[in-house]
């Protein structure tokens, strides 16, 4: 560590230990209620993601049909910014300085996050398990009000290229990517992974935008390069769409790995045809609700027993749902330690104090932070769809 960084370390571990202990209570706090927010992509190129954020409000129904937190109930405003940036901002501003949320939870997306991340952080409003890997969202040390919580492309990229090193040291490898943070995050992983073999390894690129009709001319590019291995990250929407080209032109890699954050059965491998993605590899995290083995786990079946009574007529199928129910015990544990101090600072300081295994993470993986440690998970497995369902094969590894 460079004295620069070091300087940086120790002036954004300053930025939460100076606080006082023991502040008043965030706005938003009353005796009876804790109000927070989230912007959530309920419409828009996204929207598929949007169920993440149904989950865990209904999650939060459960907590306070069961008295809520200390005797506080939960309120979560989730508000549709369509995955555009400038209404994230709008929405975020109006949380904040009129509906006077305590905090910000779970909002969705890298660059709806980085939009605002500057000014949640100098209002100092925890936004906190951001729906994002992009390892820009576990800067603690210019951004310590903000942090992340799922496992960051960036470590995903280098399971992959870890993979490909093993099973296939002569691949030819194409990276079709999200033209954005999120997809640099992973393109970055992928050849850090690859390490000095990345620049014979890797034989084409291709980014494509979120508003493109379709990726149909990057899919015939990459091919045309002679690649045999082929990684695409992006939203299920984009990943489904790759699939499904790459299949109907006979285009068969000896290896097609897709980016977890697509990789929900529910929204990109039954758009993209299922006997068209047999084969297809990504990575997990979390139990995912097609895979037969976790039929009799006490997990999967308290998830269901949930999903039944609070959320009924969603897709079981769709592991965003178990996202969103998964983040949601997150944050309930760390309301929970806060006790009765819910000033921001302890807020904060809460979620960067959690070692906890949660009943629908794969085996072995846990969320664990620290003051100096903004990335709660950073384990992942690796899977395969069989034409029903992902299974996983190896053990939980880091990136």
């Amino acid at each position: 560590m460079t004295k620069m960084t070091r300087r940086a370390a120790l002036a954004g571990a300053a930025a939460l230990s100076a606080l006082p202990a023991r502040a008043e209570n965030a706005s938003g706090v009353t005796d009876k209620e804790i109000l927070f927010g989230q912007t959530m992509p309920y419409s828009g190129p996204a929207s598929s993601y949007g169920t993440i954020g149904k989950a865990a409000a209904a999650y939060f129904k459960m907590i306070n049909d069961k008295g809520g937190i200390n005797g506080r109930t939960l309120r979560m405003l989730s508000l549709d910014d369509g995955y555009l940036p400038p209404k994230t901002v709008e929405l975020t501003r109006r949380m904040i300085e009129e509906d006077k949320v305590a905090f910000l939870f779970n909002c969705l997306g890298t660059p709806t996050n980085n939009a605002t991340r500057k000014y949640t952080n100098s209002k100092k409003v925890p936004d906190i398990f951001v729906a994002t890997g992009a390892t820009q969202f576990g800067d603690r040390e210019h951004y310590p009000w903000t942090m992340g919580w799922q496992p960051t492309y960036q470590i995903e990229g280098r399971i992959y290229a870890h993979y490909i090193l093993q099973a296939f040291p002569d691949a030819k490898v194409a990276v079709l990517y999200q033209g954005d943070d999120s997809g640099r995050d992973y393109f970055k992983g992928v050849k850090d992974g690859l390490g000095d073999k990345a620049e014979k390894m890797i034989v084409a690129t291709a980014t494509y935008e979120v508003s493109d009709p379709t990726v149909d001319s990057q899919i015939l590019t990459l091919r045309d390069a002679g690649a045999d291995v082929l990684f695409m990250t992006g939203i299920p929407k984009f990943n489904a769409m790759g699939i499904r080209k790459a299949f109907d032109i006979g285009w068969k890699p000896r290896l097609f790995c897709i980016s977890s954050t697509g990789s929900s059965v529910a929204t990109a491998i039954v758009p993209a045809g299922v006997e068209k993605a047999i084969g297809v590899v990504t990575a997990s995290y979390l139990k995912d609700p097609t895979d037969k083995q976790w039929a009799a786990d006490p997990g999967f079946l308290e998830w269901r027993a949930f999903m039944d009574q609070y959320y009924p007529g969603a897709d079981p199928t769709d592991v965003n749902n178990v996202y969103g129910y998964t983040c949601a015990q997150t944050l309930v544990q760390t309301l929970t330690q806060c006790g009765n101090d819910l000033s921001r600072a302890n807020i904060m300081r809460q979620a960067t104090n959690l070692d906890i295994a949660l009943p629908m993470l794969q085996p072995g993986i846990r969320v664990k932070t620290g003051p100096e440690d903004y990335y709660p998970l950073k384990q992942m497995r690796l899977v395969r769809f069989d034409g029903t369902a992902w299974i996983p094969f190896g053990e939980a590894i880091s990136g």
